[in-house]
């Protein structure tokens, strides 16, 4: 059973920078899976953010955040992890954290995403 356990939300300030980390538990990450940040904002879609194959370390970012966002991963640890840089107030929703068990669908594709976290709210002030 997969668990997503999101950490590293808070409150910055116009510009500012964030880490947001996710700890899965039971989840190889020297085998091939997918893994995902997506964001919701008050009355908004749900969408992704960031992607991350754990065997080969593919990437993949929204068009709104690429350049400012970077995703990474321990492998030991079976963690994933999404740098924030240059916040603005849009980046403003909860971020949710999501594991794809062998990259069904592919890396993008939301259908693949069984698992998830309860999610950590950024908030970006102007």
């Amino acid at each position: 059973q997969v668990q997503l356990v999101e950490s590293g939300g808070g409150s910055v300030q116009a510009g500012g920078s964030l880490r947001l980390a996710c700890a899965a538990s039971q989840l190889n990450f020297y085998s091939e899976h997918c893994m995902g940040w997506f964001r919701q904002a008050p009355g908004e879609e749900r969408e992704g953010v960031a992607f991350i194959t754990t065997g080969y370390g593919s990437t993949a970012y929204a068009d709104s955040v690429k350049g400012r966002f970077t995703i990474s991963q321990d492998h030991a640890k079976s963690t994933v992890f999404l740098q924030m840089n240059s916040l603005k107030p849009e980046d403003t929703a909860m971020y949710y954290c999501a594991a794809n068990r062998g990259c069904l669908y592919g890396l993008r594709d939301r259908r693949g995403y069984q698992y998830w976290g309860r999610g950590t709210q950024v908030t970006v002030s102007s």
